[in-house]
Parts: C-alpha cells; structure tokens; sequence
C-alpha cells in the first residue's frame, strides 16, 4: 500500500526558542485511520500544521502523496483538507450552500462541477436540508459538519482534524464522527488529534502517542493503550478487547 503521509525527522522551533516538534518520523499509509493523541503542548496541531505547508520545518521533510509540503504548500493543501479547532474560523459564506461552495469557485471550476461537488459535500454530511440556511444560525455541530462539508468539496485525498470533537454536544460528536468514518469506509485517509480517545478510538487503524514534541509510541491500538497515560492522556472505557469509544456510533 502507498504512503498518503511521509514525515521525514521533522522538526519545528517556534520564534521564541521553543521546540514544538523534535525528530518526529511517521509514516501514514493511504486509505489509513490514524488518532494521534497526547496532552496539550505534546506537539499535535504542531505537526498538523506541516501537513498542508501552514508551518515550515526547521528541519526533516513531510510529504504528502509525493508532493513536499513546504516546498510545494497549495499543492499540499488540495490534497490535504484540514478541520481546525475552531470552526468559526473556517466559515465564510452567508449560507450553507455558499460556504461549501467557496473553496471550488477559487479553484476556478466550472459552474456544473461546483454544483456536484456542494451538492456531494451536503449529501455526505447531512446538511443538504439545511443548505439555505444561514451559517451563522447553524449549532455548534452543524457547524462542524459544515466546515466538512466544506473540506469535501476540495475533494482532498486525505482529512485531517485537529480536536474535531472540542465543545460538542453529543449529537455534535456522533454527526461529525459518522461522516468522518464514512470517509474512511470509502477509502480516503483520515487522520484526527485528541487528548480524549473515547470518542474515535474504536475506529482507528493506528494509535500515535505524543509527548513534548515526538512521538513516544504509535502502532496498534489496543497495544498502544498500555502508554497513553505516561502521555497525559486518560485511557477510554474499553468493551473488554482493550478498545474503546464504541457506543458512540452503536
């Protein structure tokens, strides 16, 4: 199987001296659900944030279906669709419909291929019933799902969310987990940061666990478990197979 994510001894030092990232190498394969969980400052959105160029290395190389990230960052950001934490920050259109509209009509696509890609987009997040609606009316999980929707019509290859599930109510979370593994089951690589793996953990291929800025141990879930909370992170209520967060979508 090809790789969708290669990082290559990645590191960052931020302006003020910090290191954020030290010597970070992953390897995520395409088609791939990866959780990389870990406290807050062990590195995550860091690391992320190369994924699609917004932050440049200091040193090491990420890249993404063979495009270098930091060399080539609008390249990395059509293949790579990122959910940040905030999804305000994310919307831009009046309505629903103009939201995930906005990132194909920059592409420059016509005006038929706009309309399937919002129209796929809406389908595949539940908000085609709501795409006349204003966005800013839109609840905290809707608002998450719009901001999905609005990745999707990029038609990236692979999703990336950084604390997709943050002040979400429960029906907030389980919206937002169903589309996510959805893209997941029609093969797209999807790769999601947390310091609270009861939700997403049970739908994961890989577990990466992360403190102060490199990864302290990453592979099979139920395995890797065993080190979550020497990283600051609670371990989930498990259904007996070490494995947790399955009543979310039962």
């Amino acid at each position: 199987m090809s790789a969708a994510i290669e990082i290559d001894r990645l590191s960052h030092r931020f302006a003020d001296g910090t290191w954020a990232l030290r010597e970070v190498s992953l390897t995520v394969a395409e088609g791939e659900f990866v959780v990389i969980a870990g406290e807050n400052g062990s590195g995550k959105t860091t690391l992320l944030r190369h994924l699609n160029g917004l932050l440049r290395p200091t040193s090491g190389r990420v890249r993404v279906c063979g495009v270098d990230a930091a060399r080539e960052p609008l390249r990395a950001r059509r293949l790579v669709g990122m959910l940040f934490q905030d999804a305000e920050s994310q919307i831009v259109g009046e309505t629903v419909w103009e939201d995930v509209a906005f990132g194909p009509e920059n592409l420059g696509l016509p005006r038929p291929e706009i309309e399937r890609r919002v129209h796929a987009a809406l389908a595949q997040t539940g908000l085609a019933p709501l795409a006349d609606r204003r966005s800013h009316l839109l609840s905290g999980g809707e608002k998450r799902r719009l901001t999905l929707a609005g990745v999707l019509a990029m038609e990236p290859r692979v999703v990336v969310g950084d604390e997709p599930f943050a002040s979400l109510d429960y029906p907030g979370v389980r919206g937002v987990l169903a589309a996510l593994v959805t893209l997941h089951r029609q093969g797209r690589t999807v790769i999601v940061t947390t310091h609270d793996l009861d939700k997403v953990l049970a739908h994961a291929d890989r577990l990466v666990l992360m403190k102060n800025g490199r990864i302290l141990r990453e592979g099979n879930p139920g395995e890797t478990l065993a080190s979550a909370e020497a990283c600051g992170v609670r371990r989930p209520a498990t259904d007996g197979r070490g494995i947790g967060g399955l009543t979310w979508l039962s």
